[in-house]
């Protein structure tokens, strides 16, 4: 029987990889995994100057990287921009899907704007983007994206109606891409994950009575850490998961077990 090593399990050593929302919080923390592990990293996100800050940081870990300041709800502009990162790197080997945005109401409060945001980010661009970079995956027959969900596409909690509802389109777009493509060898999965402080939520858990609730529902009994989501990522980037499609791994700390 074959044996390998884990740097060569997970090696992404000649590899190309867009990760989108990269100019803070998880995204951030995943180009630069991403990269510590042998990718090329194209960085997309709205703020121009976030990007450049994490294209030094990778190329001072060795690799190459490109910011790509774009709107994701501007459907119009992603092919354009996706064809501007193939053209610069040559190929697309990997995409993760990973820009998105929340508005806690109650459902009651909810207007059109708020879930048209929340579904334009979190579930139109996903598509569209994926659509853009599977014309090439497609051609090379081969490719790995990974979207972003959350656990809350399995569970129900406050001020999530629109959110949740986003989320589980992800999970459920998973599995449909991923039985539409497997014929060209890509693999479509997800990641889920509970609670983590990013900018996006250190707001919400400045509230001593929600953490306290979040808290009280993982097993764990801690909110996770941007560190904890490492494994999962490298894990379905590499070709340690060339049998795994259709999968959404949660991370949660236990919090869907109940």
């Amino acid at each position: 029987m074959a044996r390998y090593k884990a740097n060569e399990l997970f090696n992404l050593s000649g590899k190309t990889a867009i990760v989108t929302g990269a100019s803070k919080g998880i995204g951030r923390s995943i180009a630069l995994l991403l990269a510590q592990n042998g990718a090329d990293i194209a960085l997309m996100a709205r703020n121009e100057e976030g990007l450049k800050e994490v294209a030094k940081e990778i190329e001072n870990i060795g690799q190459k990287a490109l910011p790509v300041s774009v709107d994701l709800t501007d459907i119009d502009s992603i092919p354009t921009v996706v064809e501007k990162v193939y053209d610069h790197f040559g190929k697309i080997d990997i995409l993760v899907n990973n820009a998105g945005t929340n508005i806690p109401k109650k459902a009651e409060e909810v207007t059109e704007k708020d879930w048209d945001q929340i579904i334009d980010i979190n579930v139109k661009s996903v598509f569209f983007i994926s659509k853009a970079v599977g014309k090439y995956m497609k051609a090379a027959e081969q490719g790995k994206i990974i979207n972003v969900s959350s656990q809350m596409a399995f569970v129900g909690y406050y001020k999530r109606a629109a959110y949740a509802s986003s989320k589980g389109a992800i999970t459920q777009l998973t599995k449909s891409l991923s039985i539409e493509w497997a014929p060209y060898h890509i693999n479509v999965n997800a990641v889920a994950p509970t609670f983590i402080e990013t900018p996006m939520t250190r707001k919400m858990l400045d509230d001593a009575d929600f953490k306290k609730d979040v808290l009280s529902r993982i097993p764990l009994g801690r909110l996770a850490k941007e560190e904890d989501l490492f494994g999962a990522f490298v894990f379905l980037a590499s070709e340690a998961a060339d049998m795994v499609t259709g999968q959404t791994l949660i991370v949660d700390g236990g919090w869907t077990v109940w």
